[in-house]
């Protein structure tokens, strides 16, 4: 019996040893090479079979392929006359497909340009549901996919609802009473066959919520007010290369699978130094997210479009790679306790003030400190990618000496490497054994393309 408790016993203290093993983070490996071309954004990167790279350059509206040194490029698409093969003024967005074959969006045309495995455009298809276009582009909605049937998965539409105000409240009823949106909190993960346009719920995934109230004055001018959380506890996704979907849970870190047969699966917590937010870092959070939310207002307000791209952005507490840290762009970095500054919010350019689309945009409002997390999250939206080796990345809240750090987790949801990304780069797509990222050099950003390892 003492020799039967002792096997048990030391079978127990191994199974404890194993699964508190440490994961230190480590460097990303050495970069090999970079463009001697600058663009305007490096947003998403596809590795074809022979090493080329096709780059959807968001903020330059053009997808470009270049060779494996990237010493040259070519246009696949772009806003010339030159090209028949347009980007329209809108982003668009870069998908994975079939095999080697890759889906360009452009929500503008409602269309989606089929590359062939070379990069050339073999044809041309309808966009699936023409309301949701603009969520095929990715950044904080997630990176769209498809999985090993082809089918497309991306964060649909969130169930926005109208009400109207109650008699006897405080809105001007003598411009007339105006309908309030009642924002969501959570959105669905859609999966879709694009053959037969047949469409399920994967799974529903806690977004950013903000409080938005429209009124109308004497003159007709419609005035929006909203009060949002800048730090906001949300949920993540990705789908591996083996066709698995992975729903992060932001409250806890937990991933949620759904398997490429159909089965489900729930897989511990990932290890997080969770990182407690005193109210003096609530405050000095609050005032440098109004300090970024003021210069997306000011763009809103002069029409500039990129700048309100980029606003977007951060509103959602996410961003795309070429945006903020990825390609460039303002940057905010705010601290929490000790040990580092968070990840970037995405802020947008200066602007004036002469409206845009007759609608008046007053200051944004920040929620109180008090409905700020205790605990900064673990990610924000859009941090979540899989690599070409079955891996997911996801770019944590954790900060070191201005680069992210990315979580490297396997199928099985096990943590199993952590890496440091150099300063001002976020990942914005995988080859094998390598990661493409955008740097800012001077006007433009330079892609650069280095080692996992």
């Amino acid at each position: 019996m003492p020799l039967a408790r002792t096997f048990f016993a030391a079978v127990a203290l191994a199974g404890a040893l194993g699964a508190q093993q440490p994961v230190r983070e480590r460097p990303l490996g050495p970069v090999t090479h970079a463009s001697k071309e600058l663009l305007g954004a490096v947003s998403q990167a596809r590795q074809l079979p022979d090493g080329r790279v096709i780059i959807n350059d968001l903020n330059g509206r053009k997808v470009v392929l270049f060779d494996t040194t990237l010493a040259s490029y070519a246009v696949i698409a772009d806003t010339t006359s030159a090209t028949a093969n347009a980007y329209s003024s809108r982003a668009g967005g870069l998908i994975p497909w079939k095999g080697d074959t890759t889906l360009f969006v452009d929500p503008q045309s409602l269309s989606m340009l089929v590359l062939d495995g070379q990069g050339k455009i073999a044809r041309v298809m309808s966009v699936p549901r023409a309301n949701e276009a603009g969520l095929l582009i990715g950044g904080p909605n997630g990176t769209p996919g498809t999985d090993r049937d082809g089918r497309l998965l991306f964060r649909g539409m969130p169930a926005f609802r109208m009400s109207m105000p109650a008699a006897g409240g405080d809105h001007n009823h003598s411009s007339g009473a105006t309908a309030q949106p009642s924002m969501p909190d959570s959105a669905p993960l859609m999966r879709m066959d694009l053959a037969t346009r047949k469409v399920d719920t994967l799974a529903y995934l806690k977004i950013p919520k903000s409080s938005v109230l429209v009124s109308r004055d004497d003159a007709g001018r419609m005035s929006v007010n909203v009060t949002m959380n800048p730090l906001p506890t949300v949920d993540d996704w990705a789908i591996l290369s083996d066709g698995s979907v992975a729903v992060l849970r932001g409250q806890d870190y937990h991933i949620e699978w759904t398997r490429p047969d159909g089965t489900k699966a729930t897989t511990p917590k990932v290890p997080f130094d969770w990182k407690r937010m005193t109210e003096e870092d609530k405050i000095a959070f609050l005032d440098s997210a109004r300090v970024a939310m003021e210069k997306v207002r000011s763009a809103a307000m002069s029409g500039n479009t990129g700048a309100m791209q980029a606003g977007a952005a951060a509103v959602m507490g996410g961003g795309v790679a070429g945006l903020g840290g990825g390609g460039g762009g303002q940057q905010l970095r705010v601290q929490i306790g000790g040990d580092g500054p968070m990840p970037p919010m995405r802020g947008g350019g200066e602007g004036g003030r002469g409206g845009f689309g007759g609608v008046n945009v007053p200051p944004i409002n920040m929620v109180s400190p008090s409905e700020l997390p205790d605990y900064a999250p673990p990610f924000q939206a859009g941090s979540a990618r899989g690599d070409l080796d079955g891996n997911m990345w996801v770019r944590t809240t954790k900060v070191v000496q201005g680069g992210s750090v990315y979580d490297v987790i396997n199928a099985k949801g096990e943590l199993i490497d952590r890496v440091l990304m150099p300063a001002g780069r976020v990942i914005a797509g995988f080859g094998h054994g390598v990661v493409y990222m955008g740097v800012r050099d001077g006007a433009g950003v330079r892609l650069e393309v280095a080692k996992m390892k």
